[in-house]
């Protein structure tokens, strides 16, 4: 009997399994010897460099999981080897259950073509095109006609707030505009998957900090399934589902920004954390407990999206648990003065957060 669908456990978008990125002459030979126990410095010693240490892990549809860590860490060789813009050394890579490294080349164009979209750090856009042209530019690649592609185009222009704009040169927008115009023609292809790799690295504070705001809006509407790569903490933590904190090429720990922040797995994770100021860049959802149709509220109400700095001290004047609602209003969750009590201090006596 099949399983029901609400039952049926999920196939994940992405599972990577074991994955190993070393570059270098003796890489295999090494590899083999050291029965999949890579130590980074010994292989270094021996001409080798560690890019990507046995990862595993799921992305599931819709998640965005943000993967970061210094430079040299394995984070953008990562992105590169599911993306197969990188070949592995050894592991199983699954894009929707098909195994990516035994596609062919034609394959793999397909899926690139048809399932995936990449933002770089270098925005990559044509010159001599304008920004209706950049974005339609892939779409005419994949065969659409002249007129419908310029459709969908101006359609992504609107999507990135670029109207107006879209018979502009690349020459003639700014670093944040021409960033928008990357990612919608990213997304004109309307792919399931998307690979981010520092988008925003680029930009000075103020337009990063909107151009975060934009892919939080379009994140929103679209639910794409995302794999972003950045060296920021706080725009990993503005932005992840979880994050993958990674160091030559181990992923140290995969949590939610939450946990990460509160309960770290490592020293290293610990040094990464201890300077943040958790109540200004955690929102409310990512430390609630799950729903108690048992348990009585009080009167207030926060958003589940609430930076927790905004509301602490509400939640702590009140007795009861404060329910937590999403955007239509609805009760998602509760938060109780005694979680606001170990967020803010780190008092973990009184209760577990996040349920």
């Amino acid at each position: 009997m099949s399983l029901d669908r609400e039952t049926a456990p999920r196939q994940p978008v992405i599972k990577c399994s074991s994955v190993y990125k070393i570059f270098g002459d003796n890489a295999n030979r090494m590899l083999r010897e050291a029965n999949g126990n890579v130590d980074a410095k010994a292989f270094q010693d021996a001409g080798c460099v560690v890019g990507v240490n046995n990862a595993s892990f799921e992305v599931h549809k819709g998640e965005m999981l943000v993967v970061m860590g210094l430079s040299g860490s394995g984070k953008s060789t990562l992105l590169r080897c599911i993306s197969r813009l990188t070949e592995t050394t050894s592991g199983d890579i699954h894009i929707d259950g098909e195994d990516l490294l035994a596609m062919s080349n034609r394959q793999l164009i397909e899926l690139r073509r048809n399932k995936m979209g990449m933002v770089f750090q270098s925005f990559a856009l044509l010159p001599h095109k304008t920004v209706l042209e950049n974005i339609a530019f892939p779409l005419q690649v994949k065969g659409m006609s002249t007129k419908d592609s310029m459709t969908r185009a101006m359609e992504m222009v609107e999507l990135v707030s670029l109207d107006g704009r879209q018979n502009y040169f690349p020459r003639q927008l700014s670093g944040g505009q021409q960033q928008r115009v990357g990612i919608a023609r990213s997304l004109a292809v309307e792919p399931d998957i998307w690979f981010l790799d520092e988008p925003f690295s680029a930009l000075d504070p103020l337009i990063r900090k909107e151009m975060q705001d934009e892919f939080l809006r379009l994140q929103g509407v679209l639910h794409k399934t995302i794999l972003f790569v950045t060296h920021d903490f706080s725009e990993a933590l503005r932005l992840a589902d979880r994050i993958a904190i990674m160091k030559d090429g181990i992923i140290e720990q995969l949590d939610t920004p939450a946990n990460i922040v509160l309960k770290p797995a490592t020293e290293y994770v610990r040094k990464f954390t201890e300077e943040v100021p958790r109540e200004k860049v955690l929102k409310i959802k990512s430390v609630m407990d799950p729903l108690d149709n048992t348990e009585e509220f009080s009167d207030l109400k926060v958003s589940q999206n609430a930076i927790i700095e905004t509301v602490a001290e509400s939640v702590l004047s009140e007795k009861k648990a404060v329910a937590v609602v999403d955007d239509n209003g609805n009760v998602v969750g509760s938060i109780h003065a005694s979680n606001m009590l170990y967020i803010l201090f780190g008092k973990d006596d009184t209760t577990k957060v996040g349920g």
